[in-house]
């Protein structure tokens, strides 16, 4: 009888990550990844596939959710964290993509698992979500594009954006979560 027990690790479609940690995609949970690689990834993807007036990085984007959002401004701030290891894809192409969503739901689940998020926070972080949508597209899209606020009576968030560098986005976006939860990180 062999005493060796071999331990079979899942291993699936991954990315390296800036850390040089790698990222599975079918295995987000067994996979090595920080906040530091979230913030990362988030700093350096531009919003509505780089279709708006100048480079506007998810983490922006989360940091106005966060100050949008009245509670959970931990779950505000990482929102998007999928994003990070995902890319920002964006609504009419998900839709294309059955199995995207699954992959999706399984990555923010491990995330949400490794900060210790609140799913109840889910629908007041939507429509936090959405108030800086309707911002946003006033500020980045052509005229008309947030035309979608009227009828369903979003208030538009009161956000200024600043188009941050990647740098900055990171900075700030590192330093609202180690105020959040009380670490520290050398940033």
């Amino acid at each position: 009888m062999n005493s060796n027990i071999a331990i079979k690790v899942k291993s699936g479609p991954s990315i390296m990550l800036a850390s040089g940690n790698w990222f599975d995609l079918l295995d987000p949970w067994g996979s090595a990844f920080t906040i530091f690689d979230i913030a990362q990834g988030l700093s350096n993807i531009c919003r509505y596939a780089g279709q708006c007036k100048k480079f506007y990085s998810v983490a922006e984007h989360s940091l106005y959710v966060y100050e949008t959002a009245e509670n959970y401004k931990l779950e505000a701030l990482l929102h998007d964290a999928t994003e990070a290891f995902l890319g920002d894809i964006t609504r009419p192409l998900k839709q294309l993509l059955p199995q995207y969503k699954e992959i999706e739901s399984n990555v923010e689940a491990a995330i949400f698992e490794r900060f210790h998020l609140d799913l109840n926070a889910r629908p007041e972080v939507k429509q936090a979500d959405l108030r800086v949508l309707a911002a946003e597209q006033a500020q980045l899209m052509p005229e008309g594009t947030d035309y979608w606020t009227v009828p369903s009576r979003i208030k538009p968030a009161a956000i200024d954006v600043q188009f941050l560098s990647p740098t900055d986005s990171s900075e700030r976006f590192l330093s609202k979560f180690f105020e959040l939860t009380d670490e520290s990180g050398a940033i």
